[in-house]
């Protein structure tokens, strides 16, 4: 995953305060302040704090400092950095060699009359390291190269910036850089038939979602059926665009990280995966989750010669992503219409996919 942090400047509290808030608001994980901002940057809300202090969460010391300074940081539980300012070969030759050390977390690069090439070789010469390299930017449009030089790219980066959009578009870009693309595909519907009755989960996230978008969910970990969120306009209830009415309490939701979780597991506070018509992906904070005793539905579909089902609440208002990635309800449903699924060869252990033979029907 890639992460971005923002290097705090400005000649007084009060302007430097701003851009800490302006970060808290875009979701940034961390903040470069100087060490006497420490206890004022917590003072403000819940952010990682990085600086040349041992109070602060990221320890930093500059080129040629001290690196005892590090080795008790990490005896405190603290991550540790060293400030590399690059202005010739030898100070690339210094960030490799203090990436061997095991107190050495991050290294943070700052290009003096460069851009690309320093950090060419640093990511070349650091492919088998745990150290991350840090490059530090002036604008989000140098962020977007750092993080893909080399197809590889590197982890973090540092964005020197007090304007307010400038921090919000680098946001933005590392939610685009870290989202996941899935495949899916159309699997044919065979069979739509009431079951009965019996508890089914409502998941309401901290997001609003559009038309096309919805999460993954199914009976079968190795087929997963895209269910629509509640954002169509209907005459029976108002839109919930936060929500998805997901399924039965023991189906499968797909969760970040390629990994799933049964849906009676989901609590307020953690994080489930969005997932578009064309595969995007982002992730969402679950606000709350109802289950409730409602109607069901069986839907079976055939993909490639392998039967899929799940069961969904028997509703007007519960939709799949038919055709060209238009919801359908599943009272609407009928044998030879097209719903996306993702497929995955893949068992389920825990969640975790694995190359294992189980059988699911």
């Amino acid at each position: 995953m890639k992460f971005g942090w923002i290097y705090v400047t400005g000649d007084s509290w009060d302007e430097r305060k701003e851009i800490v808030k302006d970060a808290l608001e875009s979701s940034i994980p961390a903040v470069f302040v100087p060490t006497e901002d420490i206890k004022r940057v917590r003072e403000l809300g819940n952010i990682k704090v990085v600086s040349k202090d041992l109070d602060a969460d990221v320890v930093v010391i500059e080129k040629g400092g001290d690196l005892d300074i590090l080795r008790k940081a990490k005896e405190l539980g603290k991550e540790t950095a060293v400030y590399i300012p690059i202005e010739g070969k030898e100070d690339e030759e210094y960030a490799v060699e203090v990436s061997k050390y095991p107190y050495v977390d991050y290294i943070i690069v700052e290009g003096k009359d460069w851009t690309v090439i320093p950090l060419e070789n640093l990511i070349a010469a650091l492919g088998d390291s745990n150290v991350k390299i840090v490059s530090v930017i002036d604008s989000v449009e140098e962020g977007k190269t750092a993080y893909e030089i080399l197809e590889k790219g590197v982890e973090g980066t540092l964005l020197r910036s007090k304007d307010t959009n400038e921090i919000k578009r680098f946001s933005k870009l590392i939610e685009k850089i870290n989202a996941e693309r899935l495949k899916l595909d159309y699997a044919t519907v065979k069979k739509v038939e009431p079951v009965g009755s019996g508890d089914r989960v409502c998941i309401d996230t901290c997001s609003i979602m559009e038309e096309g978008e919805g999460m993954l969910v199914g009976s079968y970990s190795r087929g997963l059926f895209l269910v629509h969120g509640e954002t169509v306009e209907n005459p029976y209830v108002a839109t919930r665009p936060f929500r998805v009415n997901a399924g039965p309490v023991h189906a499968y939701i797909l969760c970040p990280g390629n990994k799933t979780k049964y849906l009676s597991e989901l609590k307020a506070g953690d994080k489930v995966l969005i997932v578009n018509k064309d595969g995007l992906t982002r992730e969402a904070v679950v606000g709350r989750v109802k289950i409730e005793r409602r109607p069901l539905i069986l839907v079976e579909a055939e993909y490639r010669g392998d039967i899929l089902r799940t069961i969904l609440q028997n509703a007007e208002t519960i939709r799949l992503v038919g055709e060209e990635g238009k919801p359908i309800s599943v009272v609407d449903l009928k044998e030879g219409d097209k719903v996306l699924i993702k497929f995955d060869e893949n068992a389920r252990h825990f969640g975790m996919a694995i190359e294992e033979t189980i059988i699911e029907k």
